[in-house]
């Protein structure tokens, strides 16, 4: 499966179209919706989703709310849209020539040969997200089908911090909390950061878990360095605006210990048939899902837009001043955690397909079928 994006943060609207999706999958716009409602809640959001309350709008490749294997398209219009076009179409309007540390401003205009940074910031936005996530929930709907599920959590902004163990109990906190935080005591902490670092005109980043459940083994591969799963779902997590770091199972702690306290060892019973006692590998190994959960964490960095601007340098004039100053979020910890999980998905349901194919539900389904009766076989 492949897909192409495009649209800007003030344009008319995000598009994408996703090529590759069996026919007959019954299309849920309510998981899809849910999925686009949620990556814009979160203590600590802008202005702009007060403006935007964002719906998909499927026209091509679903009809009678089920997939006929044709190219499905994705819009999401931008309500914004209405107060910028004229600015945004005047050549007289005042350029952006102040760029941003932390953004693509100063590299874009160098790269495309621009004068403008507005050129930029258009398509650079992290409300291109909005489209990504229902390219990811359309896959997440493609998945339930496998019964494979996806939870995020938000486990660390600034200097609070969530220890706890991932259960279904704390998966459900997590989903109902504005910071989709399993620790309401944490989240209390958290919500603390964010007010005083938005009363110092300043934005906090942080961690982001996300567990994935019921993969098979078997997805993936170790025999070519861009069919490992892990570099796969580490990839799509890296393209994601603001995320610097990614973190399988385990992660960097693996650095510290000895390898008898990493690995996972391997047990057998007829009911589960292979099996691992713990879960450090996060549930990849040698490139390959191994049956066990997927855990995935994520590290944002803080919002380089701040309301007490760096310093820069005006491309115009060469001299030094402060950044220009976008509307922005003091924090989209949790959101990025909603986008995070829908991308993991989406490389996921890729490599569904590519291990089972099928141009159709039941053939793959079939293909699905077959494949874990002969794992538990083996």
């Amino acid at each position: 499966m492949r897909y192409l994006d495009a649209g800007e943060s003030h344009g008319e609207m995000f598009v994408a179209v996703v090529e590759g999706m069996p026919s007959n999958l019954i299309i849920d716009e309510d998981l899809i919706n849910y999925e686009l409602e949620k990556r814009q809640g979160g203590y600590g959001r802008g202005g702009r989703m007060k403006i935007e309350k964002d719906k998909i709008n499927i026209v091509t490749g679903v009809r009678q709310g089920k997939t006929t294997g044709a190219p499905i398209t994705l819009i999401i219009r931008n309500k914004d849209y209405e107060n910028w076009k004229e600015k945004l179409n005047d050549p007289l309007n005042e350029k952006i020539q102040r760029p941003r540390p932390g953004h693509a401003d100063l590299n874009g205009i160098i790269k495309y040969d621009l004068d403008d940074i507005r050129d930029i910031i258009e398509r650079s936005s992290a409300r291109q997200t909005s489209i990504r996530t229902s390219v990811g929930a359309l896959a997440t709907v493609f998945l339930k089908n496998f019964n494979i599920k996806v939870h995020s959590r938000v486990v660390q902004i600034g200097s609070a911090i969530d220890n706890s163990p991932v259960t279904e109990e704390g998966i459900k906190i997590a989903e109902a909390s504005d910071l989709m935080c399993s620790s309401k005591e944490c989240e209390e902490k958290m919500i603390e950061e964010i007010t005083l670092a938005q009363e110092k005109g300043d934005t906090l980043g942080g961690k982001i878990e996300i567990i994935i459940k019921n993969v098979p083994a078997g997805l993936g591969s170790h025999v070519q360095w861009d069919k490992k799963l892990d570099a796969r779902l580490a990839g799509a997590m890296m393209s994601i605006q603001g995320i610097k770091a990614v973190e399988i199972g385990m992660g960097s702690e693996v650095a510290n210990l000895h390898g008898s306290k990493v690995h996972d060892e391997i047990y057998y019973s007829k009911d589960k048939g292979y099996y691992r006692g713990t879960n450090n590998a996060g549930g990849i190994e040698g490139g390959m899902s191994n049956g066990e959960d997927i855990i995935i964490r994520v590290s944002m960095k803080p919002i380089p837009t701040l309301r007490v601007p760096l310093s820069s340098v005006d491309i115009s004039t060469k001299e030094a001043c402060k950044a220009v100053f976008e509307r922005s979020d003091v924090c989209a910890v949790p959101a990025a955690g909603v986008v995070a999980r829908n991308a993991a998905m989406w490389e996921i349901a890729c490599a569904v397909m590519e291990k089972f194919g099928g141009d159709s539900m039941k053939e793959t389904t079939n293909n699905f079928n077959s494949y874990k009766e002969q794992v538990l076989k083996k």
